[in-house]
């Protein structure tokens, strides 16, 4: 049988064109190991570009819609205006809610939410800083619950004590109904969960410059001290931690000799 010249050319097209299409296709698992490979470096937007992907692949994969939020609280750290903190902010919160909701068992997804509404914290009113508070020690007991070794939800919670904790008599007094509505707690239920999370997991420089800030405030110079030198002495692995040791020398620099 001979086929027109048209259909021939049609063959060879399909047989050209077909192949290629599905060459660059690329499945779940790929686009997650090429965002994986973006995420390790912190280069959020690239990470994204093969997370959102994925997403569409799978949008109920909880260990994605995790990695998701990570990368827009990254972006929400280094976002210079208030509003766009805010809105990387709400995305990141957006997934994290889905991760929690996904995963009731699951510490990660449960902790996520708690993660990205102290970050946003700073930038909101006082109203949202109290109606969020209560949400983020909620969110870090149930993931400490449902996995006592992660290390950090126990750092979350050392946070949460540890402002709180000099939220002082004076502010409240003047803030009112506002600040009047805030829980009450002390700088030696921040150190536990500090020392806590620093016994579970020793390499992260984190829980040694939270502990040495909260032993700063505490007026412990001492303590204060070792811990912030011991972080400070640490190398970089995280996202945060530049951040965090701008915020270590500072603190060690207000130290009384």
């Amino acid at each position: 049988m001979h086929f027109p010249a048209f259909l021939r050319l049609l063959c060879v097209a399909f047989t050209l064109v077909v192949p290629l299409s599905l060459s660059s296709a690329q499945t779940f698992e790929e686009l997650i190991a090429k965002g994986d490979i973006y995420d390790t470096t912190f280069e959020a937007n690239r990470a994204l570009n093969y997370y959102l992907q994925a997403e569409k692949l799978a949008p109920e994969n909880v260990p994605l819609l995790l990695r998701i939020a990570r990368q827009y609280r990254y972006l929400l750290s280094s976002a210079r205006s208030s509003e766009e903190k805010i809105r990387y902010g709400n995305s990141s919160l957006g997934y994290g809610l889905r991760a929690a909701k996904l995963a009731p068992s699951n510490s990660e997804a449960q902790l996520s939410p708690a993660i990205t509404y102290g970050k946003m914290l700073p930038y909101e009113s006082s109203k949202i800083q109290v109606e969020v508070t209560p949400l983020i020690k909620a969110a870090a007991d149930k993931a400490i619950r449902l996995d006592p070794k992660n290390d950090t939800a126990w750092h979350v919670l050392g946070r949460w004590h540890q402002v709180l904790a000099n939220v002082g008599a004076v502010k409240r007094a003047l803030g009112g109904l506002i600040y009047g509505k805030l829980p009450v707690t002390t700088n030696e239920a921040a150190v536990k969960c500090f020392v806590q999370a620093i016994a579970i997991n020793p390499r992260r420089l984190r829980h040694y410059i939270e502990l040495g800030h909260t032993y700063a405030q505490m007026g412990n110079t001492t303590e204060a001290r070792r811990y912030l030198e011991k972080g400070l002495a640490m190398p970089n692995k995280e996202h945060d931690d530049p951040e965090l040791k701008t915020k270590g020398r500072e603190t060690l620099a207000k130290l009384p000799p």
